[in-house]
């Protein structure tokens, strides 16, 4: 009885460390992908307000991202970001979407304008 209780260990204990290997593993992924859209979330609203500081100093939405970048110092990691901004006018806010780069852009490798 004693033989197959240490047979039953010998052969569960691998396994029981495989497991908890794989859940730490996803979970470690998990709180990774969390942090980067946690910051795609911030970069897109970071983008928002400089559109809105440039409305409200100078009467007008910027009319692309290298006005921002130029005056008001905005900057950003574009190898990691790709960042839509679309201008409807000078007085209607711009549609600004942030994505990840890496599969979601489909490798477009434009100037995100």
């Amino acid at each position: 009885m004693r033989n197959r209780r240490k047979n039953a260990a010998r052969f569960f204990m691998p396994l029981i460390l495989l497991a908890v290997f794989l859940i730490s593993v996803m979970v470690l992924s998990g709180i990774e992908r969390g942090r980067s859209g946690l910051a795609r979330i911030q970069l897109e609203e970071t983008v928002r307000k400089t559109a809105l500081t440039c409305y409200a100093a100078e009467g007008m939405y910027p009319p692309d991202l290298e006005y921002m970048k130029d005056r008001y110092g905005l900057h950003f990691d574009e190898k990691m970001y790709q960042v839509y901004y679309d201008v409807f006018g000078a007085n209607l806010m711009p549609d600004i979407t942030v994505l990840e780069k890496g599969g979601q852009c489909g490798g477009n490798e434009g100037n995100g304008m």
